[in-house]
């Protein structure tokens, strides 16, 4: 996956109900993705730390570090309350990015909660190999507009956690 486009998501721990069945005979994985995402929007249960401005912004900083690192090449991202959507070119293998930005977050993370010690990401993430230009513009628009499908912005350039952001930062 080194070097070919990558969507990821991944979420706080006990962001979606446990009890939470899928279907998921009847779903594709992208129907199922479709499902858990907005779930994930109303945010109807669950932690939404990320909507905490300075979760976010360690968060948002760590992400854009990343790419400083040379870790991956950064197109697409937006942080909503309770979990990320990445668009990114890996050029170190998916573990160790993983590791390294869910490591460092939920450190810093907890130490501003006041949460030393407790699990802060689900463990498990969503990725998908992005196949096509047309699908890579389909994938960055779904990002960038996320923050507005789940009604914390007018525009996805109204959002100011999001790649997508178009105004000054407080």
């Amino acid at each position: 996956m080194i070097g070919q486009p990558l969507f990821i998501t991944f979420r706080l721990r006990g962001s979606l109900p446990a009890s939470r069945p899928f279907p998921v005979s009847h779903l594709t994985s992208g129907q199922a993705f479709l499902t858990m995402d907005r779930l994930l929007d109303e945010a109807r249960s669950g932690p939404a730390f990320l909507g905490l401005s300075p979760i976010a912004e360690l968060v948002k900083a760590s992400i854009q570090y990343g790419a400083e690192l040379d870790h991956y090449e950064l197109h697409s991202w937006v942080i909503m309350p309770n979990h990320l959507h990445l668009l990114l070119t890996p050029r170190v293998s998916m573990s160790k990015l993983l590791r390294s930005l869910k490591a460092v977050t939920a450190k810093r993370a907890n130490l501003l909660l006041k949460r030393t010690g407790k699990p802060f990401w689900q463990e498990e993430s969503y990725d998908r190999l992005v196949r096509g230009t047309d699908e890579f513009r389909r994938i960055r628009c779904y990002i960038e507009s996320n923050a507005v499908t789940a009604g914390l912005a007018g525009t996805p350039e109204k959002y100011l956690w999001s790649s997508a952001y178009r105004g000054s930062a407080p």
